[in-house]
Protein backbone atom coordinates (compact mmCIF):
# COMPACT_ATOMS: atom_id res chain seq x y z
CA UNK A 1 0.00 0.00 0.00
CA UNK A 2 1.39 3.37 -0.99
CA UNK A 3 1.66 5.98 1.75
CA UNK A 4 -0.36 9.17 1.40
CA UNK A 5 1.73 12.14 0.34
CA UNK A 6 2.05 14.86 2.96
CA UNK A 7 1.55 18.11 1.08
CA UNK A 8 3.59 20.84 2.73
CA UNK A 9 4.41 24.45 2.02
CA UNK A 10 8.08 25.35 2.16
CA UNK A 11 7.42 27.07 5.51
CA UNK A 12 5.86 23.88 6.88
CA UNK A 13 8.74 21.75 5.60
CA UNK A 14 11.26 24.04 7.28
CA UNK A 15 9.29 23.97 10.54
CA UNK A 16 9.23 20.17 10.64
CA UNK A 17 12.91 19.88 9.68
CA UNK A 18 13.86 22.36 12.42
CA UNK A 19 11.77 20.49 15.00
CA UNK A 20 13.31 17.16 13.97
CA UNK A 21 16.82 18.60 14.20
CA UNK A 22 16.08 20.07 17.64
CA UNK A 23 14.70 16.78 18.92
CA UNK A 24 17.63 14.74 17.61
CA UNK A 25 20.43 17.13 18.55
CA UNK A 26 19.22 18.98 21.67
CA UNK A 27 16.35 17.13 23.33
CA UNK A 28 17.89 13.65 23.08
CA UNK A 29 21.03 14.89 24.88
CA UNK A 30 18.96 16.66 27.55
CA UNK A 31 16.94 13.52 28.29
CA UNK A 32 20.03 11.31 28.27
CA UNK A 33 21.57 13.64 30.87
CA UNK A 34 18.39 13.50 33.01
CA UNK A 35 18.40 9.70 32.86
CA UNK A 36 22.09 9.60 33.78
CA UNK A 37 21.53 11.91 36.76
CA UNK A 38 18.51 9.90 37.92
CA UNK A 39 20.49 6.63 37.69
CA UNK A 40 23.20 8.12 39.87
CA UNK A 41 20.63 8.59 42.63
CA UNK A 42 20.55 4.83 43.18
CA UNK A 43 17.42 2.66 43.43
CA UNK A 44 15.48 3.04 40.15
CA UNK A 45 12.34 1.24 41.37
CA UNK A 46 11.09 4.29 43.29
CA UNK A 47 12.82 7.03 41.33
CA UNK A 48 10.24 9.49 39.95
CA UNK A 49 12.87 11.51 38.08
CA UNK A 50 14.04 8.38 36.27
CA UNK A 51 10.48 7.39 35.32
CA UNK A 52 9.69 10.93 34.11
CA UNK A 53 12.89 11.07 32.04
CA UNK A 54 12.16 7.67 30.46
CA UNK A 55 8.60 8.83 29.63
CA UNK A 56 10.00 12.00 28.07
CA UNK A 57 12.52 9.94 26.10
CA UNK A 58 9.73 7.71 24.76
CA UNK A 59 7.68 10.78 23.73
CA UNK A 60 10.67 12.34 21.95
CA UNK A 61 11.45 9.13 20.06
CA UNK A 62 7.79 8.79 19.02
CA UNK A 63 7.73 12.37 17.74
CA UNK A 64 11.02 11.84 15.87
CA UNK A 65 9.52 8.77 14.19
CA UNK A 66 6.35 10.73 13.30
CA UNK A 67 8.34 13.65 11.83
CA UNK A 68 10.58 11.33 9.83
CA UNK A 69 7.48 9.66 8.36
CA UNK A 70 5.96 13.05 7.46
CA UNK A 71 9.17 14.26 5.83
CA UNK A 72 9.78 10.98 4.00
CA UNK A 73 6.42 11.32 2.24
CA UNK A 74 6.52 15.11 1.86
CA UNK A 75 5.54 16.83 -1.35
CA UNK A 76 6.46 20.50 -1.22
CA UNK A 77 4.30 23.12 -2.92
CA UNK A 78 6.45 25.88 -4.40
CA UNK A 79 4.38 28.89 -3.41
CA UNK A 80 6.11 31.22 -5.90
CA UNK A 81 4.80 29.02 -8.72
CA UNK A 82 1.20 28.84 -7.48
CA UNK A 83 -1.33 29.93 -10.12
CA UNK A 84 -3.29 32.86 -8.69
CA UNK A 85 -6.22 32.44 -11.09
CA UNK A 86 -7.61 29.54 -9.06
CA UNK A 87 -7.34 28.62 -5.39
CA UNK A 88 -4.84 25.86 -4.70
CA UNK A 89 -2.58 24.69 -1.90
CA UNK A 90 -0.14 27.44 -0.98
CA UNK A 91 -2.58 30.31 -1.66
CA UNK A 92 -3.79 32.85 0.84
CA UNK A 93 -7.46 33.69 0.27
CA UNK A 94 -9.82 36.34 1.52
CA UNK A 95 -13.39 35.05 1.66
CA UNK A 96 -16.67 36.60 2.70
CA UNK A 97 -19.22 34.65 4.74
CA UNK A 98 -22.29 35.66 2.75
CA UNK A 99 -24.79 35.05 5.58
CA UNK A 100 -22.93 36.92 8.35
CA UNK A 101 -21.08 39.43 6.13
CA UNK A 102 -17.76 38.53 7.82
CA UNK A 103 -14.42 38.40 6.02
CA UNK A 104 -11.83 35.70 6.74
CA UNK A 105 -8.29 35.18 5.50
CA UNK A 106 -7.03 31.62 5.22
CA UNK A 107 -3.92 29.97 3.93
CA UNK A 108 -4.70 26.71 2.13
CA UNK A 109 -2.24 24.01 3.25
CA UNK A 110 -1.97 20.23 3.30
CA UNK A 111 -3.64 18.38 6.17
CA UNK A 112 -0.33 17.89 8.00
CA UNK A 113 0.14 21.66 8.42
CA UNK A 114 -3.46 22.65 9.12
CA UNK A 115 -4.03 24.84 12.17
CA UNK A 116 -7.29 26.78 12.15
CA UNK A 117 -6.17 28.95 15.08
CA UNK A 118 -3.36 30.27 12.86
CA UNK A 119 -5.60 30.68 9.82
CA UNK A 120 -4.24 27.59 8.05
CA UNK A 121 -6.95 25.31 6.71
CA UNK A 122 -6.47 21.95 5.06
CA UNK A 123 -7.26 21.26 1.45
CA UNK A 124 -9.12 18.22 2.83
CA UNK A 125 -11.36 20.18 5.23
CA UNK A 126 -14.90 20.97 4.08
CA UNK A 127 -14.12 24.67 3.52
CA UNK A 128 -10.73 23.93 1.95
CA UNK A 129 -12.18 21.28 -0.36
CA UNK A 130 -14.93 23.69 -1.49
CA UNK A 131 -12.44 26.52 -2.13
CA UNK A 132 -9.90 24.50 -4.16
CA UNK A 133 -10.27 25.44 -7.81
CA UNK A 134 -12.51 28.46 -7.16
CA UNK A 135 -11.73 31.81 -8.77
CA UNK A 136 -11.94 35.38 -7.52
CA UNK A 137 -15.62 36.38 -7.47
CA UNK A 138 -16.91 32.79 -7.19
CA UNK A 139 -19.32 31.83 -4.43
CA UNK A 140 -18.85 28.34 -3.02
CA UNK A 141 -21.18 26.28 -0.86
CA UNK A 142 -19.92 24.26 2.08
CA UNK A 143 -22.00 21.55 3.69
CA UNK A 144 -21.40 21.54 7.45
CA UNK A 145 -23.12 20.12 10.50
CA UNK A 146 -24.65 23.58 10.99
CA UNK A 147 -26.11 23.53 7.47
CA UNK A 148 -24.92 24.95 4.19
CA UNK A 149 -22.60 27.97 4.29
CA UNK A 150 -21.84 30.31 1.38
CA UNK A 151 -18.45 31.94 0.90
CA UNK A 152 -17.54 34.46 -1.77
CA UNK A 153 -13.90 34.53 -2.90
CA UNK A 154 -12.66 38.12 -2.59
CA UNK A 155 -8.93 37.75 -3.20
CA UNK A 156 -6.33 35.09 -4.05
CA UNK A 157 -2.71 35.87 -3.15
CA UNK A 158 0.65 34.26 -2.62
CA UNK A 159 0.99 33.43 1.03
CA UNK A 160 4.49 34.82 1.51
Amino acid sequence: MEQKKNILTYEGLRKYEDELHDLKVVKRKEVAQKIKEAREQGDLSENAEYDAAKDEQRDIEARIEELEKILKNAEVVVEEEVDLDRISIGCKVDILDVEYNETFTYKIVGSTEANSLKGKISNESPVGRALIGAQKGDTVSVDTQAGQLQYKVLEIQRSN
